[in-house]
């Protein structure tokens, strides 16, 4: 939601040591999962984006949650649904998923305050070869960006690893949408760029920071179009396919914590 590429102003960032914060957070990020994991059957030839919609935000409440994207800046859902061309922050409507397409289902809930946020790119159907491939490109660059984390980091090498798997694979990794950190906010410090920007080298990851890792990488070309009328819609410029998949993670003592795991959802090596 409205991740435009921006900067941390500095390197002190938001940080959540404590046990009931740290605990808040992995709430917040285990409902988000679960709820993904509840739409996941769901998602299939014929269903309209507005049915999974109505889906997400029925049991998101229906657990005493709130779905953080409706009302955001004017977002008039409770997920994000993009679908084949679409780059992300597709607004869910009528149209009824087809066979082949591609969709990203991107949710983020308020659990006692603190934020839970995580996305997946399903396939609907029989799909073609080169929506099989995108997706599995996508899936493999979270998991990359996952890979390059170690405790006190910096964030640059994230976006340094993602983007040389992407010109590895002759792929476009969006630039001009990021992750992001947060925790009691939606989108906080630090950014996350998916390519190698200068400045968030100076950004480390140290124990308690909380952030998003979430490529959105194009068949075609890396650059995007839009938002269309509708404020929010982004696409890709020469209408190539494209897909995302997205981590909440936690930066502990340890290593990483991925907070947003699903119980029935791919895991890391997994083949599409």
């Amino acid at each position: 939601m409205r991740r435009l590429l921006t900067f941390a102003r500095g390197s002190r960032l938001p940080t959540y040591k404590s046990e009931e914060e740290q605990a808040g957070l992995r709430a917040a990020g285990r409902f988000n999962a679960q709820l993904l994991d509840f739409l996941r059957d769901k998602v299939a030839v014929g269903v309209t984006t507005n049915q999974l919609d109505r889906l997400a935000e029925e049991y998101t409440r229906g657990h005493g949650h709130i779905p953080a994207c409706y009302g955001y800046q004017g977002f008039p859902k409770s997920i994000c649904t993009s679908i084949n061309e679409v780059v992300c922050h597709g607004i869910p409507n009528d149209r009824p998923l087809r066979d082949g397409d591609i969709v990203n289902l991107d949710c983020t809930t308020i659990v006692d305050g603190w934020y839970g946020d995580s996305s997946e790119t399903f396939l609907v159907g029989q799909v073609s070869p080169d929506a099989l491939r995108i997706v599995q490109l996508a899936f493999d660059s979270l998991w990359i960006g996952i890979q390059a984390l170690t405790p006190y980091c910096s964030v640059i090498d994230i976006g340094t690893a993602i983007a040389r798997y992407g010109r590895q694979m002759n792929v476009g990794i969006v630039e001009n949408f990021q992750g992001h950190g947060i925790g009691r906010k939606f989108h906080q410090d630090p950014g996350i760029p998916h390519v190698p920007i200068r400045k968030s080298r100076k950004d480390l990851l140290v124990p308690g920071v909380c952030f998003t890792i979430e490529p959105m990488v194009n068949l075609g070309k890396k650059e995007t179009d839009g938002p269309l009328s509708d404020g929010w819609t982004i696409l890709t410029k020469d209408r190539s396919l494209t897909a995302q998949f997205e981590h909440q993670i936690l930066m502990t003592e340890d290593g990483p914590e991925i907070l947003t795991l699903t119980q029935n959802g791919p895991k890391p090596g997994h083949r599409f």
